[in-house]
């Protein structure tokens, strides 16, 4: 399979171009294009209904992906994600997976999965959660963020702290540990929730924008609206 990211960093479209009979997996609702030699086949995420309601529950994911298979031919597709930001490629290998957002998947090959039985799920102060999807398997995994997309390379035994928010995805081969932002006067009065410390080795990603900072910035501007069409 070939592929390509276009219009990086801020409105990135993934381009994916099959061989006869290659498939690629996607989320539902993220193709854009694709040519009409393309078999689309819709599925639950995982073989067990468990799994699949486990995703679409606590990962807040569609409890369905779509497998785009190229026939009589080589065939071309397009995917993007619903925020507006970056998509990035990941290599997966029996050595190597990743831990991701849950809102971070938007593809993937077909000798990838989601583990929706490993839950890292944690619930701080004023609701804020959070829940990390593990990949395995053997393949490519697509991701999307919200804004543009740092990476990160921790050497055995360094660590950072990154907020929830802004974390999208680190290498299995890291530990973590999620805490509160410093006491109980900083959580409230400085902002912030949950943070995840991040020991390497292994790769972090990170989203440059907070998609709950944005839509309460959002509000401010709509309320004002909203508060008069209601007089």
């Amino acid at each position: 399979m070939k592929y390509e990211i276009k219009y990086k960093p801020s409105y990135s479209m993934l381009v994916v171009n099959l061989e006869p009979n290659e498939k690629i997996v996607a989320e539902s609702g993220a193709m854009t294009y694709m040519t009409p030699n393309i078999e689309v086949h819709t599925r639950k995420r995982e073989t067990s209904l468990l799994g699949t309601l486990g995703l679409a529950i606590f990962g807040r994911q569609s409890f369905w992906v779509n497998e785009y298979t190229a026939a009589n031919g080589q065939g071309e597709a397009g995917f993007v994600s619903a925020p507006v930001g970056d998509i990035e490629k990941l290599e997966i290998k029996p050595n190597q997976g990743y831990i991701i957002q849950k809102a971070a998947y938007i593809a993937s090959t077909e000798n990838v999965d989601l583990d929706v039985k490993w839950e890292g799920f944690t619930r701080g102060l004023f609701g804020q959660g959070l829940f990390m999807i593990k990949v395995t398997g053997n393949g490519t995994l697509f991701i999307n963020t919200f804004g543009a997309i740092d990476k990160h390379v921790l050497q055995p035994g360094q660590s950072m702290v990154v907020d929830n928010f802004h974390l999208v995805a680190f290498s299995d081969t890291c530990s973590y540990r999620v805490t509160k932002f410093g006491g109980l006067k900083e959580t409230i009065l400085g902002g912030e929730g949950l943070v995840t410390n991040i020991t390497g080795p292994g790769e972090v990603y990170i989203q440059t924008k907070n998609l709950g900072e944005f839509v309460e910035w959002l509000w401010t501007l709509l309320e004002p609206r909203v508060r008069a069409r209601a007089r």
